[in-house]
């Protein structure tokens, strides 16, 4: 359980890091840095505080000349970006410097955060700045033609010179235009729960060294914890896209199948590979489909301790998990996903900042300054990736010093896969893709199953990229 201990030790720290910054804000609610409680320990709130900071500061002092501006961000779960403490922290900081620019925040979740950003389009309100990744801001958002080009940020000196070229490929749309400005990655991976392994005998089937196994080797373990007692070794969700990535993942990867071409315009799930891995699901004693939940209710049934594996998994979600679960009785255990030749190809997730178009010159340039301050210098940057709890899209000395969790789980980082997430249609892919799943499940054809979503899915495709 030494691993238990460090993960709880990260959470305190982190607990105590947030707590110096500002307390907590609620869903939906507003996070003004220096307002509402906000303020420094020792120093006074509100309209005072800010002329204070301003004072202190050539560039807040430069910044308070002109009228106060708000703006907004909404931010999905990005690890501590989904904190309300620790990002009113962050706004607290970022205040400090820009006093008149006053940033309100919204928090979001993979269940209703696109139904969310929809009705918020629609009414005319959509906020300045989302905090989400390629597959929404660019092949999605973006290819609507709702997002405002950031290329000037990719032109300015900093981070943006240094940034991996798949990474900067990802944030940039066929157009040429850039719709997001990258913060973090990570890969994608899948977790076993040890303890329960070992008492069914079935650690003889994984690799732990090199966090690998074969697809017959998934299978007889699988069959092991189900003699063992295990009713519901794993399940494949499929309510709705929430942590699609893990079951994308697994089906590819049990066969060598892809979810794209290399060329991204065209969807490849009707292939034999993946025909055959679903199959192989389906029939696959332990392994149920489950049509009313998502990778959320996955998460939370494996940190519980009523699944032997979760498909939808990361370091992010560990610690997160770890925080939630303190009582936990046994040691988790991150895997790739299993393979027939023992070589997986993981899904990478890269998470930044977007900002809508909402025609507002001085709320867009705000939103630009807000996203230089969190990337611009490397301190501050550091700082931005620490709160995703992922990794860095440029070359850094390690910003995890003796992080024993972080080091455990960079071993999945040589085994990322193809970006694919940005091909066209990639928002209409997704939800064929649960609803593939569903069919699957329910016992229909499975050839007839991916024709289905590969016809829906390059309908998309075709349709946006004629856009």
């Amino acid at each position: 359980m030494k691993k238990m201990l460090a993960l709880l030790l990260a959470v305190c720290l982190t607990a105590s890091f947030a707590a110096c910054g500002a307390p907590s804000g609620n869903k939906g609610g507003k996070a003004y840095g220096g307002t509402d409680g906000g303020g420094t320990a020792g120093e006074p709130n509100g309209s005072a505080a800010k002329d204070e900071k301003a004072d202190a500061s050539s560039d807040a002092s430069e910044d308070s000349k002109g009228k106060e501006i708000e703006i907004s961000l909404w931010t999905y779960p990005v690890g501590n970006w989904g904190n309300p403490v620790v990002v009113a922290g962050l706004i607290s900081d970022f205040m400090q410097k820009y006093p008149k620019i006053l940033v309100s925040v919204k928090y979001l979740d993979y269940i209703s955060g696109d139904e969310e950003i929809a009705r918020a389009v629609e009414a005319g309100e959509a906020p300045d700045l989302v905090l989400e990744g390629p597959e929404r801001l660019v092949a999605g958002w973006g290819n609507d033609g709702l997002m405002a080009d950031l290329s000037d940020l990719w032109e300015e000196d900093g981070i943006s010179d240094k940034i991996y070229e798949n990474v900067r490929s990802a944030c940039r749309h066929r157009s040429g235009e850039y719709y997001e400005f990258p913060i973090c990655m990570t890969t994608h991976c899948m977790a076993i729960n040890y303890e329960m392994f070992e008492e069914a005998g079935a650690l003889q089937y994984i690799d732990e060294k090199n966090r690998t196994w074969t697809t017959e080797d998934f299978a007889e373990a699988v069959k092991a914890l189900k003699a063992h007692g295990q009713e519901k070794v794993g399940i494949v969700y499929c309510g709705g896209q929430g942590g699609d990535q893990g079951t994308r993942a697994l089906v590819n990867n049990l066969y060598g199948g892809t979810f794209t071409d290399p060329e991204h315009k065209e969807y490849t799930i009707d292939s034999a590979e993946n025909i055959r891995a679903l199959e192989f699901l389906r029939e696959l004693d332990g392994i149920s489909f489950e049509p009313d939940m998502v990778g959320e209710n996955e998460i939370s049934m494996f940190a519980g301790g009523e699944l032997a594996m979760a498909f939808c998994w990361n370091v992010s979600m560990e610690i997160s998990q770890t925080a939630m679960n303190p009582e936990r009785a046994f040691d988790i255990f991150p895997m790739s996903f299993p393979t027939d030749d023992g070589t997986p190809n993981l899904q990478g997730g890269i998470w930044g900042f977007g900002a809508f178009d909402n025609g507002d010159e001085e709320r867009l340039e705000a939103a630009k300054t807000f996203i230089r301050y969190m990337t611009g210098n490397e301190a501050q940057y550091v700082k931005s990736v620490q709160t995703a709890l992922y990794w860095p899209v440029c070359e850094m000395d390690d910003i995890y010093v003796n992080d024993d969790i972080m080091r455990e789980y960079s071993i999945f980082t040589k085994y990322l896969g193809d970006y694919y997430q940005v091909t066209p249609g990639w928002a209409q892919a997704r939800t064929a893709w649960w609803h593939m799943l569903q069919d699957v499940g329910k016992g229909e054809p499975v050839d007839a199953a991916v024709k289905t979503f590969v016809e829906t899915a390059d309908g998309a495709a075709k349709a946006a990229l004629e856009k």
